[in-house]
């Protein structure tokens, strides 16, 4: 099965810090789009990953993609897996683009060593709203921790993605049965899972 074609690109940014699994998050958004039949281009940021420093990758579907990197005004879709990394790139988002945060904190090494501050809820609400088209806070940590392993807070995030998108879900399943470890399918099958079904709700009320 395939979803209806694109006309043009759809971008996405995926973004997070060191260790949380956006590099197998964006394989999976990647061989989504390849499945489908389009042109996918996808390029990864590493920075100081091993430190828990920020991590991204662009990945791009498409009729025709003739760059890997997204031009900057032009993200359709903000993945953060954590609150800070979503900040950091909303200056990137087409007008009118949707943001997924993870609703986690990881303290940099500047504030916990006292020489900054974490930007408070209040402050973070403010510029999601302000620069988001629609911005979504998922309880990631959350379900993944009631499932019984954090680690897939990222297909959390990816099945809460897959809700906004118009690409059957069997594909998407397809894909992580591929892409992860065959003793961890399930898991992150029920993750995807409850990710879809945890924002399908969210636009329903």
């Amino acid at each position: 099965m395939s979803a209806q074609r694109p006309s043009q690109t759809t971008n996405f940014l995926l973004t997070g810090v060191g260790g949380q699994g956006i590099l197998l998050a964006a394989d999976v958004v990647a061989l989504v789009g390849l499945a489908q039949g389009l042109e996918v281009k996808k390029s990864e940021v590493h920075g100081m990953a091993q430190r828990g420093g920020s991590v991204t990758s662009e990945v791009r579907w498409g009729a025709q993609v003739h760059s890997p990197l997204i031009p900057a005004g032009e993200v359709d879709y903000l993945i953060a897996l954590e609150r800070l990394e979503a900040l950091r790139y909303l200056s990137l988002l087409r007008p009118g683009g949707t943001v997924l945060v993870n609703d986690y904190c990881i303290m940099p090494v500047a504030v916990s060593a006292g020489n900054d501050l974490y930007p408070p809820a209040e402050q973070q609400a403010k510029a999601l709203a302000g620069a988001a088209g629609r911005w979504f806070l998922v309880p990631a940590n959350t379900l993944a921790q009631e499932l019984g392993n954090a680690r897939i807070n990222n297909v959390i995030l990816l099945g809460a993605l897959a809700a906004l998108l118009d690409v059957p879900e069997a594909l998407w399943l397809e894909v992580i049965a591929q892409r992860v470890p065959q003793r961890f399918v399930a898991l992150n099958q029920q993750a995807f899972a409850a990710g879809r079904a945890f924002l399908a709700q969210r636009l329903m009320g």
